[in-house]
């Protein structure tokens, strides 16, 4: 088929790595450049709030301390003068081949020595959180640094590993992405049928040596609007 006839030739010169079926994950490496990752940093270190979670029914801020200690702030593609978040969105909608509008802002995150997020789901229970006007769908994640050591990205529930109902939500087991700067990681929270996958459940370990910075793009099944 000549180029430019129809659809879009340019995701296969975006090279992938199958790392698991269960839960399904893609690694991208080199996804973004050194200086789209030092250029997101910039933009976002100086607005830098406490993380937050959203909250399951009977949790409140004080019983849920200390399972999400990062930093982070939203940033959309169009806050962005410098055109960075615009061209990695973009990348991600040719990978992920779904629709940019359906992405929520990037929440871009920094972890100090210490920092972590214990193993959660992307997509929301609407049993445990309520009725959802739409569901996410896949994370896309875009090391912004190198780290030294710990902050990996984890998945324990990994083909099915780990899934005996005696799993302690901290500890960091399975699956484990080292992040390593510019490359990319996308996983699906949701099944083919539409159901939350329960090997999709992942957390960040703690950061041991370094600082962790990561772009994050949430995905949903329906169109989202700044």
């Amino acid at each position: 088929m000549p180029h430019g006839q129809a659809g879009d030739d340019s995701v296969t010169n975006i090279p992938f790595q199958v790392l698991s079926w269960m839960p399904r994950a893609l690694y991208f490496p080199n996804f973004a450049t050194p200086e789209q990752c030092k250029s997101i940093i910039n933009m976002a270190k100086l607005n830098l709030r406490p993380s937050t979670l959203a909250l399951r029914k009977g949790e409140t801020v004080d019983n849920t301390q200390g399972i999400r200690t990062s930093s982070g702030v939203f940033i959309s593609a169009a806050e962005d003068e410098s055109g960075t978040l615009d061209l990695i969105e973009e990348k991600i909608a040719k990978v992920t081949m779904l629709p940019r509008i359906n992405g929520e802002a990037f929440n871009i995150l920094r972890y100090k020595i210490g920092q972590k997020y214990n193993s959660h789901y992307d997509a929301f229970d609407p049993q445990e959180y309520g009725p959802q006007k739409s569901q996410r769908v896949a994370s896309f994640l875009v090391y912004l640094t190198d780290l030294e050591e710990g902050g990996e990205t984890m998945f324990p529930f990994e083909n099915g590993m780990n899934a005996d109902g005696s799993y302690d939500y901290q500890k960091c087991i399975g699956l484990k992405v080292k992040p390593r700067q510019g490359d990319g990681l996308l996983f699906y929270s949701l099944l083919p049928n539409g159901t939350i996958d329960p090997t999709s459940i992942h957390g960040s370990c703690p950061v041991v040596k370094g600082e962790k910075w990561v772009a994050t793009k949430w995905i949903r099944d329906q169109e989202q609007y700044d």
